[in-house]
């Protein structure tokens, strides 16, 4: 389905490529304080009310300027700006109207389409009435600040309402899963690997991956299509360990990017190292779901009869981020509970694509939310001393499930995360998200006077 495109324009340094990473959640903008950093297009995705707009992020524009590389940019903004169905127009609220200002909104007037000013950096009450002189374009205008995300929201909100959207088809869920097998060196992600597709007695096809040391592997069990990213092929060698520890966190980034499940492989002879907690939470980070294996589990001398039992609650004190994650104890070298680990694979995928129904999301609200015991629906802001109205909550997303919380108050916006967490704990307990992460954030309306 052909996205609707909304282009970012604006002079140099004004903070386009931070709005653009606000937006898209990402890091694929350069952000910096020298001018002209961004000097190609670079294309992401937006996710507002449940609906996904494409969003492209330009250079800055130099009209004036016969410098190639200035000529170019502006080439590749009038392409961008040719293509989108709305403008944002990042200005600068501090700097005021400039020269360059002026030029690009006689630019801008005779597009004929939806522009959008975005009066960027106004943290403060005085810059963003300061930004009010914006108005003489004629064009929308909203205060800003890319940076903390402040009015960021109302912005997307008039911008919805002028994009054109494709009849929205049934939502298939794909059936290929693509699973990541993760980890440190040596701890038997390549063996884990094998012992899967030696024991599963399919037939396996290899297929190009996207890096040049690793190759994914199609793997069918059960009419239930997967696709196994080996992360593995690091060894020590000498006095390479710190490189192949870095390597090892690159390689994993890597196949994450592309993973709907992740299996982060634990040593349990060597027990927990730092860089388990630094892969798992690139793992975290990507939306991946995240299945625990601590292998070689076979080599672990069974002191007692609760010893899985003293080894997981060691590992959850190391990774209380993950406390929603399955552990597995086994063995890819005996092959003792590997058959365990596609089946959990299924479920966690199943998860991750789980959208819950709005009817359900309200019953959910009443009774978790807006009840006496809980505040009635006021809950605390960042440092405590602000309280926040929580109107309602939404399902805006899946892969990974993301739930919005529309606040509304006086001051700044920002729930404390203690709450956040209150929240995402109890919407695991409502429904079964199992082995992946929820990603809850808040979207506010604070009620401003003299706004024109």
């Amino acid at each position: 389905m052909n996205l609707p495109l909304v282009a970012i324009i604006g002079r140099p340094n004004v903070g386009k490529s931070t709005l653009f990473n606000r937006l898209t959640g990402s890091r694929k903008s350069i952000v910096g304080n020298e001018p002209g950093i961004t000097r190609d297009r670079i294309y992401g995705e937006v996710q507002w009310q449940a609906r996904n707009f494409a969003l492209v992020d330009t250079g800055g524009i130099v009209p004036d300027d016969d410098a190639i590389i200035p000529a170019n940019i502006f080439k590749q903004a009038s392409n961008a700006i040719d293509q989108a169905q709305a403008i944002i127009w990042v200005v600068d609220s501090r700097a005021g109207i400039t020269p360059l200002d002026e030029e690009i909104a006689v630019l801008l007037r005779n597009i004929g389409k939806p522009i959008f000013i975005a009066a960027n950096k106004s943290e403060s009450r005085r810059v963003e009435e300061e930004a009010a002189e914006f108005y003489q374009f004629g064009f929308e205008l909203t205060p800003i600040s890319a940076e903390n995300g402040n009015g960021v929201g109302d912005m997307l909100d008039e911008i919805y309402k002028v994009l054109e959207f494709e009849e929205e088809t049934e939502e298939v869920e794909e059936k290929e899963i693509k699973l990541a097998i993760i980890g440190r060196p040596n701890v038997g992600k390549s063996s884990l690997l094998n012992k899967i597709l030696g024991e599963e007695r399919v037939i396996v096809s290899p297929i190009a991956g996207t890096t040049r040391d690793a190759i994914d592997t199609e793997l069918t069990v059960d009419e239930q299509k997967f696709v196994l990213i080996d992360t593995a092929g690091i060894r020590r060698k000498g006095k390479t360990t710190e490189m192949s520890e870095i390597l090892s966190v690159v390689m994993a980034r890597k196949a994450l990017e592309r993973a709907d499940v992740a299996i982060l492989v634990i040593d349990a002879v060597e027990g927990f190292a730092n860089s388990d907690a630094t892969i798992a939470g690139y793992a975290l980070d990507s939306g991946c779901s995240i299945i625990i294996a601590v292998n070689k589990w076979d080599a672990v001398e069974e002191k007692e009869t609760n010893t899985a039992i003293e080894f997981e609650h060691t590992l959850r004190d190391h990774l209380k981020f993950l406390d929603w994650a399955p552990v597995v104890t086994m063995s890819a070298l005996t092959g003792q509970r590997v058959n365990k680990i596609l089946p959990i694979v299924v479920k966690a995928n199943e998860a991750r694509n789980l959208r819950i129904t709005t009817s359900k999301l309200n019953t959910f609200f009443e009774e978790s939310v807006n009840q006496p015991n809980m505040g009635g629906g006021m809950a605390p802001g960042k440092g405590g001393r602000v309280r926040l109205h929580v109107q309602y909550i939404t399902q805006s997303g899946i892969r990974p499930p993301l739930f919005i919380l529309f606040t509304s108050g006086g001051g700044k916006p920002g729930l404390h995360f203690s709450y956040l967490r209150y929240i995402e704990n109890r919407l695991r307990e409502a429904f079964d998200f199992f082995a992946t992460p929820i990603r809850v954030k808040e979207r506010h309306k604070s009620v401003k006077s003299g706004k024109r």
